[in-house]
């Protein structure tokens, strides 16, 4: 929900996908694809798919404060809410490494693709064969 309200602000795709990777920037002190590198993420694949609960909860919560101060100061413009966005990424990285963790020493999550497609692959084995529940 958070992004589509920052997409809504800035009206446009390029205005969106510039204001998040300034953020990423910022939160990982590196660039997103700089991150993608080091994880092996696929070009054609969004970073969020491999990034672990820490880093989206950190996303998550330097978006809501850029959605709350771009309402409460109406902030409309790409770099007003882009400048807003990279102070929040930055305060919530400050956060993170008084705590000791380095977002970008974090290692990626398993990608959503394959988690998904081991559930589907669980589920056809349990439909074809549910005694071999009843055997765990």
């Amino acid at each position: 929900m958070s992004n589509d309200l920052i997409y809504m602000m800035t009206e446009t795709f390029q205005n969106f996908a510039l204001i998040r990777s300034k953020g990423e920037q910022a939160l990982f002190g590196k660039s997103t694809r700089a991150v993608k590198a080091q994880w092996r993420v696929p070009n054609n694949r969004p970073l969020v798919d491999f990034s672990p609960t820490i880093i989206l909860k950190a996303k998550g919560f330097a978006a809501e404060i850029t959605i709350h101060n771009a309402r409460e100061q109406n902030m409309s413009s790409q770099p007003q809410i882009s400048q807003e966005h990279v102070t929040n990424n930055q305060a919530v990285r400050q956060t993170l490494l008084n705590r000791g963790i380095r977002p970008e020493n974090i290692p990626p999550v398993e990608g959503v693709k394959n988690v998904e497609y081991r559930l589907v692959s669980a589920k056809k084995k349990v439909i074809k064969n549910p005694a071999r529940l009843e055997d765990k």
